[in-house]
């Protein structure tokens, strides 16, 4: 897995100028590559001991950073991109690549779920802090869904929107294209996981918005396709993970929530919350980067995404309401609070690795030139 990636500087953050602080960092990055190794160890269970030195770099690490992320007042940055990276890596192995089939040795790995479950016990207790949970179960889960939908259709426009829209340069566009390939060439991927089952109106929804994603079969329409169009116009990569290393943890976090909604069937109306927000704002981020790239004078190939998703998802954020939360409210009356908890945290996770993003996008603008990639 990791010779798919394409190693580009570290531009995602500042590292704070403490010693101790470029120490973690250090200690972090070496016990990423451990992972990294591990991971791709032949039936890893079975080789834990072969590879010790390798396991314990590892694991001392993570229990540090654990308690750095989780029980300090600010959490350590170095520790949360640490956690993200690693819980991503063994995400990914929810989905197929069409790469080498022996990097899926350990996708059943009963060490790495059992990492999986070390990182997401403690990281789902500090997100859920955040929210006020117990508040959302005296809701009027209907009203407060209909409430939040009118909110966020057409929300006032955020500085850091402002600053897209109207100063961003052709280089930040570029890193911000950069930073959300790591999503819209694999967009939709998780909400497969969620289809399968008994059939209604909400399962035959959430199979339309899907396909709809998914361009009705054909690759020419994929959504992921005009991504794809968009990064090569602009001299980037379309390979899938090239830009790794540009992401926020906070961009990794909102993912892995993701991903850990749709493994458990439990958080089933949770994740439908989250995708319902998700559908529902999407048009108002996407007409900032379009207006962002207009300005730009950029072409249409650079970006048409933008004009379908906003076309799409207005249609897409209907359907999420109207066909899918307001039917689940009546389906479990006692339950549908955490349809409206599922869309306030994926909001509250959206806005934070929004702003991470626009923060290395500035960043980049002033430093690093991403590479450009001739176009095929």
């Amino acid at each position: 897995m990791q010779g798919s990636l394409v190693a580009f500087p570290e531009t995602a953050r500042v590292i704070p100028a403490t010693l101790k602080t470029q120490l973690k960092h250090n200690a972090y990055y070496a016990a990423e590559e451990a992972f990294i190794t591990l991971v791709e160890v032949e039936d890893l269970d079975r080789n834990l001991q072969t590879h010790a030195a390798a396991v314990s770099l590892f694991e001392n690490a993570l229990n540090s950073a654990l308690e750095d992320a989780y029980q300090t007042p600010q959490g350590l940055e170095a520790a949360h991109r640490f956690i993200q990276r690693v819980l991503y890596r063994i995400n990914r192995l929810n989905l197929f690549w069409y790469d080498d089939l022996r990097h899926y040795s350990n996708e059943r790995s009963l060490y790495l779920h059992q990492i999986r479950d070390r990182i997401e016990t403690p990281w789902q207790q500090w997100e859920l802090s955040k929210l006020a949970v117990d508040d959302y179960r005296s809701l009027d889960a209907k009203q407060a869904l209909l409430d939040r939908f009118a909110a966020d259709l057409d929300p006032p426009l955020s500085s850091d929107a402002h600053y897209m829209r109207e100063q961003m340069t052709f280089e930040g566009y570029r890193y911000l294209l950069a930073i959300t390939s790591f999503d819209g060439l694999i967009e939709a991927s998780r909400l497969s996981r969620i289809l399968g089952g008994a059939a209604n109106e909400v399962q035959a929804t959430l199979t339309k918005v899907l396909l709809e994603e998914y361009g009705n079969g054909r690759l020419s329409r994929k959504h992921s396709t005009f991504f794809a169009q968009m990064l090569t116009e602009l001299g980037l990569s379309t390979q899938p993970e090239a830009y790794f290393e540009l992401v926020p943890w906070e961009v990794l976090a909102s993912i892995n929530h993701n991903f850990l909604l749709t493994e458990c069937k439990r958080h089933f109306l949770r994740y439908n919350g989250g995708l319902a927000y998700f559908e529902v704002a999407g048009p108002s981020a996407y007409r900032t980067y379009l207006a962002a790239a207009q300005r730009l004078q950029l072409s249409d190939g650079a970006m048409g995404y933008w004009d379908l998703h906003i076309k799409e998802d207005e249609r897409h954020g209907r359907w999420m309401i109207e066909n899918v939360t307001l039917p689940l409210v009546q389906m479990y009356p006692d339950q549908a609070w955490q349809i409206v908890l599922g869309y306030e945290q994926e909001k509250l996770m959206g806005d934070r690795a929004s702003a991470a993003a626009v923060q290395v996008i500035r960043q980049g603008e002033q430093t690093d030139l991403l590479p450009v990639i001739p176009a095929p």
